[in-house]
């Protein structure tokens, strides 16, 4: 994924009601930004920290910028929620995740049953439903997700379970945006109910894909899989 719009350095200040985040441009400029990470972002938050925006032209938004990424560590991590949709989407699209390749039919926001999943990917003879999840907490040297609990996440996990028993394919699709970790697995002490709807899932079938992605200001790109222990 190319950024579109040439980002914008800054400094982060605060951030603050979860949704907004008040930077220092480089030439002392104080915005806010949108934050579109309605987490904790625990181990992706640092005050002074380098980070970059995009700028939004945009007359009925309060805010003209959206917060994209932080450098922690040396490091930049990806905070923005909605750039794994279009990463997967576009990986899927373009054979760039070997499990994921060899599809005739892409298509994003595909509805079935109560629940709208990020990824429909269709050929002749298999269906293949994806729900695509943002991962940044990092403990020790894993991913870990979620980092606030998440019921919708719990009922993601449910719903890709009936795609399976429908037979058709159902998969996990976590889109790290860290390149400091080197496994991936289930934030147990924040939300143990999900790490028991994962494993179940995974036990009825429903494949998980940790995708490993490298952030930089002039874009997103998927490096590796990890292994996930779960």
């Amino acid at each position: 994924m190319i950024f579109s719009e040439k980002l914008v350095h800054g400094r982060l200040i605060k951030r603050y009601k979860r949704f907004l985040a008040d930077v220092e441009l480089d030439d002392g400029t104080e915005v806010t930004a949108h934050c579109t990470n309605s987490g904790t972002m625990k181990s992706c938050l640092e005050d002074g920290a380098e980070v970059y925006l995009t700028p939004v032209n945009d007359p009925k938004r309060r805010t003209k910028f959206t917060w994209e990424m932080i450098k922690i560590n040396g490091d930049w991590v990806g905070i923005n929620t909605n750039n794994p949709n279009k990463i997967a989407f576009e990986a899927v699209r373009d054979n760039q995740i070997p499990e994921l390749s060899g599809y005739d039919t892409v298509k994003r926001e595909v509805k079935f049953g109560d629940s709208r999943f990020d990824v429909m990917a269709q050929k002749e003879g298999e269906t293949c439903f994806i729900e695509v999840k943002n991962v940044t907490m990092k403990v020790g040297e894993a991913a870990l997700f979620p980092d606030a609990v998440t019921t919708r996440g719990r009922k993601h996990l449910n719903t890709l379970m009936e795609v399976k028993k429908q037979g058709m394919r159902a998969v996990m699709l976590y889109i790290i945006q860290r390149v400091d970790v080197d496994r991936f697995g289930p934030a147990d002490d924040i939300d143990p109910e999900y790490g028991k709807a994962l494993r179940e899932a995974y036990r009825e079938g429903v494949e998980i894909i940790p995708m490993q992605a490298e952030v930089t200001p002039e874009g997103i790109e998927l490096v590796r899989k990890l292994e996930f222990e779960l």
